[in-house]
C-alpha cells in the first residue's frame, strides 16, 4: 500500500519514520508546501512539493496513492478531505477541530473509501482505549479520559514549552467540548472543570478542552452516565491560560495567540506523555469494579531520527489504524476511533510497541 502524507513536519516525518518498518506499506510520499525536506534514513519515502491550496496540485497527489495522511494544521484539512472524497481516496487525520470532524463526516456518507479523521494520541488512542475499557462493563457509571503532553521540565510561569501543533493546542483551549451528564449529551466550557490528579507521585491538573472525546458521546449516550476527556497540565497553567484568553478577550484571535507561543514559547525534545483512562461501572455478574489504563510514555531513537514522546504517541496512533485498515479491518464510510478494539490495536506493530506493555 502506498501511502501519502500531507504535512512533512514533524508528526508527518515521524509517521513516516514509523512506515519504514510496516510491512504493508510499499512505500511513501510526503507532501508539503516548502522545499528541502530531511528525508534522510527514510528509504521507502519521497517527497514532492505541493500547495494544498492550489486544487489541480492537491488533486495529482491525492490521486497517486492508496490513502492519505493529513498532518497538516486542522484548518488545510477540509480541503485535503474533499480531494479525497473526489478521487474516492481513503483518509485519515489527525484533528481535534469539531466542526472539521463534522464536515469530513458529511463527505463519507456518499464514499466506498474510508474516512477516519482524529486519529493520534488525543483523540485517537485515548478512545480507542477508553470506548474498550467502557465496552467491556455491562453498565458504566464513568469514564473518565486524561491526556497530558508535557516538558519533562520547566521553569517558566507557565510550567509549559511547545511539543506539538501550535494551532492545534490553542484550538482546544478556545473551542467548546463535549460530555455526557446523566447519560446525556452536554456542552463544556474550555478550561472549566478543573480538578487535580496525582500520578506516581506526580501532582497534575486537568480541565476541559476540546475534540478529545471524538465522537464517543454519540456512541455512548444513554449507555454511560458520564463521560469526559480532559487536559493535563502542571498546576498553575490553566489560570494563565484563563487569564490569557477570557479576561483579555484573545480567544476570538487564535492566530494572534498561535503567533505570539510560536515567537516566544520554546520548543523541547524533552516531553513525557501522561496517558490515563478510569472507568468504572457493573460487570455481567453485577459486580461494581474499576478499570484503568495508565502510562507515561517518552521518546525514543527509531531509523537514526530522535523522536520525542508527542511525535511517536500521535504517530503510533495512526500508523496503528493504518496497518488495521491495510488488513480490511476498517469498514467504508465514516469510522469512529471507538469502533476499534483495544486487542486490535495493541496487535498492531507500532499500536503495541508504543501503547502496550
Amino acid at each position: 500500500m502506498k501511502i501519502g502524507i500531507v504535512g512533512a513536519g514533524k508528526v508527518g516525518a515521524t509517521i513516516a519514520t514509523l512506515l519504514e518498518s510496516c510491512k504493508f506499506c510499499t512505500g511513501v510520499v510526503l507532501a508539503d508546501a516548502r522545499a528541502n525536506i530531511d528525508l534522510k534514513g527514510l528509504k521507502k519515502s519521497k517527497f514532492k512539493q505541493v500547495d494544498v491550496k492550489h486544487t489541480a496540485q492537491l488533486a495529482g497527489f491525492v490521486q497517486g496513492v492508496d490513502a492519505i495522511v493529513s498532518a497538516a494544521p486542522y484548518f488545510l484539512n477540509k480541503s485535503i478531505a474533499a480531494a479525497c472524497a473526489k478521487a474516492g481516496v481513503s483518509y485519515f487525520d489527525l484533528t481535534e477541530d469539531v466542526e472539521t470532524t463534522n464536515f469530513i463526516r458529511g463527505l463519507a456518507k456518499t464514499s466506498k473509501a474510508t474516512f477516519m479523521p482524529q486519529c493520534g494520541l488525543a483523540p485517537g488512542a485515548i478512545n480507542i482505549v477508553g470506548g474498550s475499557l467502557a465496552s467491556s462493563l455491562e453498565q458504566v457509571r464513568l469514564c473518565e479520559m486524561r491526556v497530558g503532553a508535557l516538558p519533562g521540565d520547566a521553569s517558566n510561569q507557565m510550567k509549559y514549552y511547545l511539543s506539538w501543533s501550535t494551532a492545534g493546542l490553542i484550538n482546544e483551549y478556545c473551542q467548546v467540548g463535549e460530555a455526557l451528564f446523566g447519560g446525556k449529551h452536554v456542552a463544556t466550557m474550555p478550561l472549566d472543570g478543573m480538578e487535580r490528579i496525582t500520578i506516581d507521585g506526580t501532582e497534575y491538573e486537568a480541565f476541559n478542552t476540546s475534540g478529545g472525546v471524538a465522537t464517543m458521546c454519540e456512541t455512548f449516550a444513554g449507555k454511560v452516565q458520564e463521560l469526559n476527556y480532559k487536559t493535563m497540565r502542571y498546576p498553575g497553567h490553566r489560570d494563565l491560560m484563563k487569564f490569557l484568553l477570557h479576561d483579555l478577550n484573545l480567544a476570538p484571535r487564535q492566530e494572534l495567540v498561535t503567533q505570539i507561543f510560536d515567537q516566544e514559547v520554546p520548543l523541547t525534545e524533552n516531553d513525557v506523555v501522561v496517558f490515563y483512562v478510569n472507568v468504572i461501572g457493573r460487570d455481567a455478574a453485577g459486580g461494581l469494579k474499576q478499570r484503568s489504563f495508565i502510562k507515561k510514555l517518552h521518546g525514543a531513537v527509531i531509523q537514526g531520527r530522535k523522536l520525542n514522546a508527542i511525535q511517536l504517541t500521535t504517530a503510533a496512533g495512526i500508523v496503528g489504524v493504518l496497518e488495521l485498515f491495510a488488513k480490511k479491518k476498517l469498514g467504508p464510510g465514516f469510522v469512529k476511533q471507538e469502533s476499534v478494539s483495544l486487542k486490535d490495536f495493541l496487535g498492531t506493530q507500532w499500536g503495541g510497541q508504543v501503547y502496550g506493555e
